[in-house]
């Protein structure tokens, strides 16, 4: 049977915006790809030691903390450095990464009035090149965890996946958000800025998790203890301990025995995740349609 001369040419036109669409993902990936390049030569060009210098920030962070929970407070949990590093470092990639894409739009204000190009690979470059020095950090912490003696190849170490993919989607829907924001309200990445130093103390980094749901009992409200992980970063921090740290608790200076992480088994961070993706992805739903709205008028507003 013959095809219809207009069924044949619904194809095509198909067909053509099928090839027409992948030549611009391609297009987007490279021109990522090459911006975060030339933000990391720039960053580690001619320095002698290179990417170990982004280790010097959290390994001095990690000193300091060390020295008063452990040694100064002496507050008993076993391989502390450990446990702390399992969170500084998602941590710290999703503040720098997120900080970056915030002022990203403005710093390149010569390139986006003057030549067209997808914007939105500037507030993702931001976030590629924080997860980039991320993925350089995190051998490091195998290392030291193993040098330690905390052997994490048991099962748990399988929620590094779900863990990572919600860092990833949740630093970039907040990026792009603040991004496109920071562009009409220049605050926003000042505000950015205080606000990572907020939230740090909302996620168990330097404390176990456990205390969170010690005083949501003794205001009779433990039930109330999931809200906790509205926070995704939280999600983020205390999976990854779950992960790596894997000792459920600890015994304090009295000798009683605390709970250190979330919970010793699976299911409570499988739920966390879940709830965690689903922020994200509203977030991100968000973000794309502000930074979509808003882009039309960045060269003005700059």
């Amino acid at each position: 049977m013959p095809v219809p001369v207009s069924s044949a040419s619904d194809e095509a036109r198909a067909a053509l915006a099928r090839d027409r669409a992948a030549a611009q993902g391609r297009l987007r990936w490279e021109l990522l790809s090459q911006l975060i390049r030339k933000d990391l030569k720039v960053k580690y060009q001619g320095s002698t030691l290179g990417f170990v210098w982004s280790l010097a920030n959290p390994l001095l962070l990690l000193g300091i903390y060390y020295v008063i929970f452990a040694v100064v407070l002496n507050n008993g949990v076993p391989d502390y450095h450990v446990y702390v590093m399992c969170g500084l470092l998602a941590f710290t990639a999703f503040s720098q990464g997120v900080g970056a894409a915030s002022g990203s739009v403005v710093s390149n204000s010569g390139l986006v009035k003057k030549v067209r190009f997808p914007l939105l690979v500037l507030p993702l470059s931001g976030v590629g090149f924080a997860l980039v020095q991320f993925v350089l950090q995190f051998p490091v912490l195998l290392v030291i965890a193993l040098i330690s003696g905390v052997n994490f190849l048991h099962p748990p170490v399988l929620l590094l996946i779900p863990a990572a993919a919600l860092l990833v989607v949740f630093a970039t829907s907040l990026g792009i958000l603040a991004a496109a924001l920071n562009v009409r309200y220049r605050d926003t990445s000042h505000f950015v800025e205080i606000a990572m130093l907020v939230w740090f103390w909302l996620n168990p980094i330097l404390y176990p998790a456990g205390l969170v749901k010690t005083a949501l009992e003794r205001f009779g409200a433990a039930d109330l203890f999931w809200l906790y992980f509205l926070n995704p970063m939280a999600t983020v921090v205390s999976t990854f301990q779950r992960a790596i740290y894997q000792t459920p608790t600890y015994l304090d200076r009295e000798g009683v025995s605390r709970e250190l992480l979330v919970d010793g088994g699976y299911a409570v961070y499988l739920r966390n995740l879940a709830m965690g993706f689903v922020i994200s992805a509203l977030l991100l739903l968000l973000a794309r349609r502000t930074f979509k709205r808003l882009q039309a008028d960045f060269a003005e507003d700059l």
